[in-house]
């Protein structure tokens, strides 16, 4: 099987973002925040590709979270990120959304 999304080769990523992708706008925006942080451990240069392709996709593409500025951002500093720091980002993303807050989670 040939995996289309850029998160469907990692099991992990796959599913804390399919559960994010179905999660209620209220725990979208608080994931959102949790993921900004990931600016702190990503290159200069990673941050001004992010801005670009939130420049090219931004209410135009046909992603589920491109109609969203927030969460568009959040999930492309996620994939840019280095795969290290992805995986340790998505397991926290994926506990914080199992037991439905944010409170306390860190990158």
């Amino acid at each position: 099987m040939i995996n289309k999304r850029w998160y469907d080769s990692d099991p992990i990523l796959k599913e804390a973002l399919e559960l994010l992708r179905l999660s209620p706008d209220e725990t979208k925006t608080e994931a959102a925040s949790f993921m900004l942080r990931l600016q702190e451990q990503v290159a200069g240069e990673v941050i001004e590709h992010v801005y670009e392709i939130i420049n090219t996709y931004q209410g135009k593409g046909n992603r589920w979270y491109d109609s969203d500025p927030m969460m568009l951002k959040a999930v492309e500093l996620l994939r840019n990120a280095p795969p290290k720091v992805q995986r340790v980002a998505a397991l926290k993303l994926l506990l914080a959304l199992e037991q439905k807050t944010f409170e306390g989670v860190e990158i």
